[in-house]
């Protein structure tokens, strides 16, 4: 019974962290594509530049070599974009398989080489490098990591020196590129690591939130197997002292001993009843101690717990039978739920109080299995939804559930008569 909220919890957050991170990573490069692309598409004219001490024309061989630079960009591009999809181990997580590390850094290194020949503004053709270096760098420890981002920033403050000393320093709508371009590659791994950074923070709640969870229901199963031990240790020590006297007793005083066997299966009998009862209702537990016990762990366990009281039912069998539920549901949203919301709601109408307890979601997973097992897991007959209806009927109660998948909500509600009724 999973909430929709918390089953989109951790992947959906992890979806949302991608596509913030593709996004501005596609941005950037679209803003380095565009300008390389007017480049592409004003070079052609004719003159001559040094470039590393040589000359080259600016015509076919210079835009050749624009379009080279550009459709290696591209590629980096769609590599930088998949490369995306490993972030997900956050960051130190370790890097993936070297094959795709190396295409990510191929194009861009070649970019980064090609660009010094090519015509273009200094720094579109250094920060595709620089934008797979900060890639590579998020999925290392922290000291490679700052090791990486130093090479790859002494790399690109390289190129753009190199090309500037050769072709002086832009003006006009270039130097505006430049600038904008350089703003975006200084956010980019400040992003990149916050992006993963508040990523490591949910999935650190979730499994706190997980581990709250596990812990209620040891909690609640300590609590079963003390009241347990307490019933079943008192009652076979009496059953040894008094069978072991009773032996003693056997040749010497024949009625005493009879007596003592009477007794002795008597305080077996008695414990049997006693064992009964507590499997049904946990020693009897008062009805509204048991909210609060579900509200409780509910809220431990990362859930806004709701209670919404009316009268409650005067007769104790009927309380017992309703604290029944309310253990028996509490322990299955712990079980088989990510809820985020729950409600207890008791409601007197007419002759019969009627408690609802709902949550937020199913999962997909449980969608495809029968109502009884999502509800109740894998128990023997006996317990979970059939042993809740029979133990209502006893009191004249009965027992309903609805799931609805679309909304991904469950709702449990039980009926019992009412005889008189107390304020909660």
């Amino acid at each position: 019974m999973p909430a929709e909220p918390a089953a989109r919890s951790v992947h959906t957050t992890w979806l949302y962290t991608l596509a913030s991170i593709v996004f501005f990573f596609g941005f950037f490069d679209l803003i380095v594509v565009l300008a390389m692309g007017d480049t592409v598409m004003s070079a052609g004219g004719g003159g001559l530049d040094m470039v590393a001490g040589a000359p080259y024309s600016t015509g076919e061989t210079g835009r050749a070599l624009a379009i080279v630079v550009l459709v290696l960009t591209l590629v980096a591009t769609a590599t930088q974009l998949r490369y995306c999809w490993f972030l997900r181990v956050g960051r130190g997580g370790g890097l993936p398989h070297p094959g795709w590390t190396a295409a990510l850094i191929a194009p861009a290194a070649l970019v980064w080489l090609i660009g010094l020949a090519a015509p273009g503004e200094a720094l579109t053709a250094a920060v595709p490098l620089w934008a797979a270096a900060s890639l590579v760098a998020a999925l290392l420890p922290k000291t490679p990591r700052r090791l990486v981002l130093l090479a790859a920033l002494i790399l690109t403050v390289a190129h753009v020196a190199i090309l500037t000393s050769l072709n002086g320093a832009p003006d006009g709508p270039q130097s505006s590129n430049t600038f904008m371009i350089g703003l975006f590659a200084v956010m980019l791994p400040i992003m990149l690591l916050t992006s993963l950074w508040w990523w490591e923070v949910v999935v650190q709640l979730d499994r706190n939130r997980r581990t709250a969870a596990e812990l209620a229901v040891t909690q609640e199963r300590l609590r079963f197997a003390s009241d347990l031990h307490d019933i079943q240790g008192h009652h076979l020590q009496v059953i040894s002292l008094k069978s072991e006297l009773a032996e003693r007793l056997l040749e010497r005083d024949p009625a005493a001993a009879r007596e003592l066997v009477h007794e002795t299966r008597m305080i077996a009998k008695e414990a049997l009843e006693e064992t009964r009862s507590l499997v049904a209702g946990y020693r009897q537990v008062a009805f509204d101690d048991e909210l609060e016990n579900a509200r409780e762990v509910l809220t431990a366990s990362g859930a806004a717990c709701e209670l919404r009281l009316g009268p409650l039912p005067s007769d104790a069998a009927a309380q017992s039978a309703l604290a029944s539920v309310v253990r028996e549901a509490t322990t299955n949203i712990l079980r088989h739920s990510e809820a985020t919301s729950v409600t207890i709601a008791l409601a007197t109408t007419g002759e019969r109080c009627e408690l609802r307890i709902a949550n937020d979601g199913i999962t997909t997973t449980d969608v495809s299995a029968p109502s009884t097992a999502r509800t109740t897991g894998s128990r023997a007959p006996g317990s979970g939804l059939a042993g809740l209806r029979e133990r209502l009927a006893t009191v004249g109660g009965s027992l309903e559930h609805h799931e609805d998948t679309s909304a991904g909500t469950f709702e449990l509600t039980a009926a019992v008569p009412v005889r008189a009724g107390v304020a909660a």
